[in-house]
């Protein structure tokens, strides 16, 4: 998809979407501003214009921050407090991170400020949008935000760019090397702007960096768990069991709804399939499948649901105003401690665990396809010539591996604090740490289905020599679909790309495609 495809997004007249979130951070999709917002914004901004001719102190508009809020700041002096703010909190460091995360963030950021909350001036708010619009990216780093006053670092590495300072990236070479906000501005046609009172706190002080991160890992996840529904299938397919177990009648015995769905699934992915093991009068079926396979709908079901809970957090915050302080539509102008990220921190916390677990399952079903004891007559560790050939045997060494890591990532990073300002932000969220992990955890569960699928369709390939029977059509086309990019292999073959390819046909959307076309309608 590209910008051209993608449906402009407004902002100001309805609330933005988790889709809206990835439309403009993924594929460009180009913003506007409401004739509504812009009145708000106007409004609120003569509000802050007021006080900041009022002789009384008013925080963030002539006062200093944080732990400094107690120093009254004279007006000849304020553009320079918000220079000086914007460049002293754009201290991030490590590496950069990945352009859709910054242009999720400044789209969240500037949804705020066209939401008329914040009082900054209306051509604050068309500059960033213009910003956006031209492909401009900041650089960011991956350290900085404690996610307590929200992003500051990397909210303030964006505000820089507004100034016309520091670096950025561009539309017409967005992977090569940075070059300085000034030059690309300039190309674009966009004057840099002085920030006036209360413009570099509104610049700053939101949860844009970690809900943008959330509402990418949520996009991805609900794909890759149609996928997990759908390796496990294949899984049960390949080691002939049962599909019994995942009869409708028996989850509503334990109507958790994303247990159903994910049984639903690995119905229709079995329906048709001859490998299955089906109770037939008078013929000796197998009671019982192992847990990894007979409990995938619970285990898959349970990160659904987590995930429909984040999603829920999510929808909140898109739909929330977060700066400090705001402007009331009363014109009151007050503190408040909303830029606080618990919300968003715990429910990527969250996502971490069942993410972790999903992939834990996913190479337990792997494990299983290559031990003779428990594969019910395929070779050793699926290879052609086992004790010549290895198979894929090193290959569960890394689901092993990553799986060991998404354990690691697991632990939660919300539940740690540092102190910070003076002990005046004593409590942190931690929520961009959380969002950081868990788009690691996300790219290590691809890689782990990946590796199932390997395994799942290479089985397939042993059940049609031995004239098992005919697999389902849907795990059929999973396997013709394989083929294409990783042939059967007669004897063993350079595999860290084998698991590549197999990697980028589920990251691609490939897997997805082939599945929804053999069944006819795409899988929930």
């Amino acid at each position: 998809m590209t910008a051209s495809d993608s449906a402009p997004v407004v902002l100001g007249d309805a609330p933005l979407a988790i889709a809206d979130v990835v439309s403009v951070a993924r594929h460009d999709a180009r913003i506007s501003i409401s004739e509504v917002s812009r009145e708000r914004v106007q409004a609120s901004r003569k509000v802050i214009e007021d006080l900041a001719n009022d002789s009384r102190p008013h925080y963030g508009i002539s006062t200093g921050f944080g732990a400094l809020a107690k120093v009254q700041i004279p007006v000849e002096k304020r553009q320079q407090l918000q220079r000086s703010l914007i460049r002293s909190h754009a201290a991030g460091a490590g590496s950069e991170v990945e352009r859709e995360v910054v242009r999720a963030l400044m789209l969240l950021r500037l949804n705020t400020l066209a939401s008329g909350r914040t009082g900054v001036r209306l051509e604050v708010v068309e500059s960033y949008a213009a910003i956006l619009n031209a492909g401009i990216t900041p650089v960011v780093h991956e350290y900085g935000s404690l996610g307590c006053s929200g992003d500051l670092s990397p909210l303030a590495h964006c505000a820089l760019t507004l100034m016309g300072e520091g670096d950025v990236h561009t539309a017409a070479d967005p992977q090569g090397a940075p070059v300085p906000a000034a030059r690309a501005l300039a190309e674009a046609g966009i004057k840099p702007l002085v920030l006036a009172e209360k413009e570099g706190l509104a610049l700053i002080n939101g949860t844009d960096g970690m809900l943008g991160m959330l509402c990418l890992a949520l996009t991805d996840l609900a794909h890759l768990l149609t996928i997990a529904d759908a390796a496990a299938a294949a899984s049960v397919e390949g080691l002939t069991g049962t599909d019994a177990v995942f009869a409708a009648d028996l989850h509503a015995l334990r109507p958790h709804p994303g247990q159903a769905t994910s049984a639903a699934n690995m119905v229709r992915v079995l329906a048709g399939s001859r490998l299955v093991q089906r109770p037939r009068e008078g013929e000796f079926t197998r009671v019982q499948d192992a847990y990894s396979l007979r409990c995938a709908p619970q285990v898959h079901g349970a990160a659904r649901d987590t995930a429909a809970h984040a999603a829920r957090v999510a929808s909140i915050e898109l739909v929330s105003a977060i700066d400090n302080p705001v402007v009331l539509p009363d014109g009151r102008v007050e503190s408040n401690g909303n830029f606080h990220g618990a919300p968003v921190g715990y429910v990527l916390d969250f996502l971490a665990i069942a993410v972790a677990d999903v992939a834990s399952i996913s190479e337990r079903r792997t494990d299983r396809f290559l031990d003779v004891a428990r594969n019910h007559g395929l070779p050793p560790f699926l290879a052609a010539d086992a004790g010549l050939d290895s198979g894929l045997m090193i290959a569960q060494y890394t689901a092993a591996g990553i799986v060991s890591e998404l354990k690691r990532l697991a632990a939660p990073a919300s539940v740690d604090s540092i102190p910070s300002s003076a002990m005046q932000e004593d409590h942190v969220s931690m929520g961009w740490a959380a969002g950081r992990k868990l788009r690691r955890s996300i790219d290590g569960l691809a890689r782990v289905l990946g590796i199932e699928l390997l395994a799942a369709t290479r089985a397939l390939d042993f059940r049609a020599a031995e004239g098992f029977g005919d697999p389902a059509p849907a795990t059929a086309a999973i396997h013709e679909l394989f083929r294409t990019r990783i042939p059967a292999p007669e004897t063993d073959t350079f595999l860290s790309p084998t698991i590549a390819a197999a990697n980028d046909l589920i990251v691609s959307g490939s897997v997805t495609a082939a599945l929804t076309k053999a069944l006819g309608a795409p899988l929930d």
